[in-house]
């Protein structure tokens, strides 16, 4: 069952947390690639860089946006399975 006494502004930090990391994340791997693109295939720009971390950045805020607006569903990670119990009269499972 889902934990009762978590507040939504908890769950909202946490979501927050998670949008940032993952923003820096992808605008990090933007750069790399930016960077490579700019030395080997560009001759030095600096257009590859920006247009990496500008792709990264989108990214990273179109899944916060994602994240954010996603309706309170019970996730399946969290869900616990009750064992089913055996029908004293018939001998079939009920749950």
């Amino acid at each position: 069952m889902a934990n009762v006494n978590r507040k939504s502004e908890d769950e909202f930090g946490e979501k927050w947390e998670n949008c940032l990391a993952d923003t820096f994340i992808k605008m990090g791997a933007g750069l790399g690639v930016g960077i490579i693109f700019s030395v080997f295939m560009f001759k030095r720009k600096t257009w590859p860089l920006a247009f990496g971390v500008g792709t990264g950045v989108g990214m990273g805020m179109s899944n916060c946006q994602h994240s954010l607006n996603e309706p309170f569903f019970a996730r399946v990670q969290k869900l616990k399975v009750k064992p089913k119990e055996l029908s004293p009269t018939s001998g079939e499972q009920t749950s």
